[in-house]
């Protein structure tokens, strides 16, 4: 499917949403459409791409005006809802501060007690009209504009409320003004409620402001990324060193950095060493050693030493790069419980217009003298009370703020769907090589036959004396025979060996024996590697394969001198992750295509139950282990990181893919853990449990608002101005809330 991604100016609550959504669905090939209120940007799928015209026409048929990416412009979406809201932004600044001080003047010459010191010219009428006048029309044109478009197309939304409601007021305060004769004969007195209307449209306005520069900070995460990148790149062109902008940068360029900069963009080390911290990127801390040939991740810190590398991936491509797309890919993305929200919300405009109706004429019918003042401010209370813009702004300002802190730590969640459903997750299924063990072979332990320590001592090529020596002589002369195999257990020996720094020997006479092992001369001394060999037997063998240990034993001149275990050790945050997932009452599976014996000795030192061990599972059918353990209405995890592991992520209801594993891996999973840590699972499901929290605290709240403070502005309880701050209150609080997020420990 293709997606693509805009934006819509003018969204204000979330019945603008569900109207601009069901007018993009309807376009033909649409499968679906996202729009988020928070950051104003939509994201369409369908099977093929939608003309940028016919999406610009979708969203004007509802009163809206969309702004799309055009090849043929210099400004990209992202620049252009920078600028836009920029532009926005200084203008609800000036039309906030000329409302309110326009209101505060009207207040002042009509309000009792303070109109008894205000100046003769406030006092005025007709001074107090056109004071409300440019408040009503200027600062309120953006409410009509809205209201008149969206009633053209027989839809309601919050600015329909707003402009019903401060019109009203308007209006009848205009009559008054120019008729007062007509409504002294109903015996209504000549008051006219220019401060009603005025202060309303400021108050509703300042809500807006501040309700703008609080959401700016939902998206810090992703500026915060993007602050990541290097300006520059120092390239070799022309055999001359030059500093570029990084924009410049192509695929094949070669690079040089020097001690204490940034890695412009992806790519592989050609020449020199050093030490780079990719903690932006894994979370690790400490610096890793690069040499040529090793790749190198854009954004990254170079520690020490200077190196040149080819750049491989540049622009869109780098890691970075991915890591903002899926960042903002999430925060637009729309979780289920939000739709919920959204379609009460497009019955809930008419709901309101109907329900200030009904307190009209309740008031005009049984309402106290006089009876129409009365039904004409308590229906404008209904009106204004009514926000469905908290409701609108509760689920996708804390989405942005949850995916942005999983992003600073590691965890990437592809869509908010994922993000809801990992709080309930009941089980949690983990592959074991390469997601629970580190998935390379690595020597585990070293043993002397005690009937050849003597020998071995005499003859070593160290001649060595203490059991370090020992056990460093064998390693020594069976990684000189395994230098010459291809073999995945004789690379382990040889890794160890390289890292204790022992010298490797001549070996001649090499030969690999099928099935069995290797062998070779090392000073006239025949030396086999590989399995025993005829009728002998070794217990402490037999020990370290009850632990799921692969064991190689060495034999000189035909004699057992020792044996060594290999294994794929444990990751170091393997056992903490099992145990805080345990405590959180997660029941932790292990599944592996290894032996049963193999399997279950892992599993033990990890801390998970023997029964709990899904081994000799062939890599097609772990799909099918995965649904079998959905049944009942469990909420199945799946981790893993291999090409096989693809089927199980996607069949399970929250995938985790770790970020050091395969494409195809990532690409099917719902969170991504871009760090080696697999205390970032626990930090996923803690991250989801805080924010839905948050988002359902913040549906609380909205919802709890309007079911109390409707009832007592139908009542009376409420006047109209005291409403226009409660409503713009109550959206500054949801988004406030959200915010708070930041300050959880995940």
């Amino acid at each position: 499917m293709n997606k693509q991604t805009f934006a819509i100016k003018g969204m204000h609550c979330a019945s603008c949403v569900y109207t601009n959504e069901k007018a993009l669905k309807a376009i033909s090939g649409v499968k679906d459409a996202v729009v988020n209120l928070n950051t104003g940007k939509v994201t369409i799928t369908a099977a093929l791409p939608i003309g940028n015209d016919v999406i610009k026409k979708a969203v004007e048929s509802v009163g809206y005006e969309a702004m799309v990416e055009e090849d043929n412009k210099n400004d990209s979406l992202d620049e252009k809802i920078k600028k836009e809201k920029a532009k926005e932004l200084k203008n609800l600044q000036i039309k906030t501060t000329v409302s309110l001080v326009l209101a505060g003047l009207v207040v002042w010459g009509s309000f009792p007690g303070l109109m008894e010191i205000a100046p003769a010219i406030l006092k005025n009428i007709f001074n107090q009209l056109i004071l409300a006048s440019i408040v009503q029309f200027w600062a309120g044109y953006d409410f009509y504009k809205a209201a008149v478009s969206s009633l053209k197309h027989r839809l309601a939304n919050m600015d329909t409320l707003v402009v019903i409601g401060t019109t009203v007021a308007y209006i009848y305060s205009g009559a008054l003004v120019f008729y007062p004769s007509f409504f002294e004969r109903f015996n209504i007195k000549a008051e006219p409620y220019f401060d009603v209307s005025s202060v309303i449209i400021g108050l509703i306005l300042l809500g807006r402001f501040f309700e703008a520069r609080a959401k700016a900070g939902t998206g810090e995460a992703i500026k915060k990324l993007i602050g990541l990148q290097a300006k520059t790149a120092r390239v070799i062109r022309n055999k001359k060193e030059m500093d570029i902008p990084i924009e410049e940068v192509v695929a094949g360029d070669i690079l040089r950095v020097r001690p204490g900069e940034k890695i412009p963009v992806d790519g592989m080390i050609v020449e020199g060493d050093s030490a780079i911290d990719e903690s932006m990127v894994t979370g690790e801390s400490i610096p890793v050693d690069k040499h040529k040939g090793d790749t190198v991740i854009g954004a990254t810190m170079n520690r020490s030493g200077s190196f040149l590398y080819k750049a491989t991936k540049v622009g869109k491509d780098t890691m970075l790069a991915q890591i903002i797309k899926l960042v903002e890919e999430a925060q637009g993305s729309k979780a289920p419980i939000q739709r919920l929200a959204d379609v009460i919300s497009s019955y809930f405009v008419p709901i309101v217009i109907m329900l200030a109706i009904a307190t009209f004429a309740g008031w005009y019918v049984f309402g106290s003298s006089p009876v129409f003042i009365h039904a004409m401010l308590n229906s404008i209370a209904v009106l204004i009370i009514a926000c469905p813009c908290a409701m609108g702004l509760a689920t996708p300002t804390a989405i942005m703020v949850g995916t942005g802190i999983g992003a600073e730590h590691g965890v990437l969640i592809k869509d908010a769907e994922s993000l809801e459903t990992a709080h309930r997750v009941k089980t949690i299924v983990f592959d074991k090589t390469g997601t629970l063990t580190k998935g390379k072979p690595e020597v585990t332990d070293t043993i002397i036959e005690a009937r050849q320590r003597n020998f071995l001592s005499q003859w070593g090529p160290l001649h060595p004396k203490s059991e370090k020596n020992l056990i460093s002589t064998l390693l020594q002369i069976s990684a000189s025979i395994e230098k010459n195999s291809e073999h995945p257990l004789g690379e382990a020996i040889v890794k160890k060996a390289e890292s204790e720094q022992l010298r490797l020997i001549k070996v001649t006479k090499f030969r690999s024996i099928t099935g069995k092992g290797v062998e070779g001369v090392i000073n006239g001394k025949k030396v086999y590697v590989g399995k025993l060999l005829g009728s002998d037997s070794y217990p402490e063998g037999e020990k370290l394969k009850e632990q799921g240990k692969t064991v190689v034993y060495v034999y000189i001149d035909n004699k057992l001198t020792g044996l060594i275990a290999i294994a794929d050790t444990i990751k170091d945050t393997a056992v903490e992750a099992v145990k805080s997932l345990k405590k959180a009452g997660i029941e932790v599976y292990m599944i592996t295509g290894d032996n049963k014996q193999t399997a279950t000795a892992i599993a033990g030192k990890l801390g998970i139950k023997k029964e709990n061990v899904l081994a000799e599972v062939l890599p097609e059918d772990k799909e099918k282990k995965v649904k079998e353990l959905k049944k009942n209405n469990n909420v199945v995890a799946f981790v893993g990181d291999g090409i096989n592991d693809a089927p199980a992520l996607a069949a399970a209801d929250v995938g985790i893919a770790m970020g050091s594993g395969t494409d195809v891996a990532i690409e099917a999973a719902g969170i991504t853990l871009v760090n080696k840590n697999l205390m970032s699972v626990v930090s996923a499901i803690k991250l989801s449990k805080q924010t839905m929290k948050t988002i359902k605290l913040n549906l609380f709240w909205a919802f709890a608002y309007n079911v109390v403070l409707i009832p007592v502005a139908m009542i009376g309880l409420i006047s109209p101005i005291l409403a226009s701050g409660a409503m713009a209150m109550s959206s500054i609080s949801v988004v406030t809330n959200s915010l708070l997020l930041k300050r959880q420990n995940i």
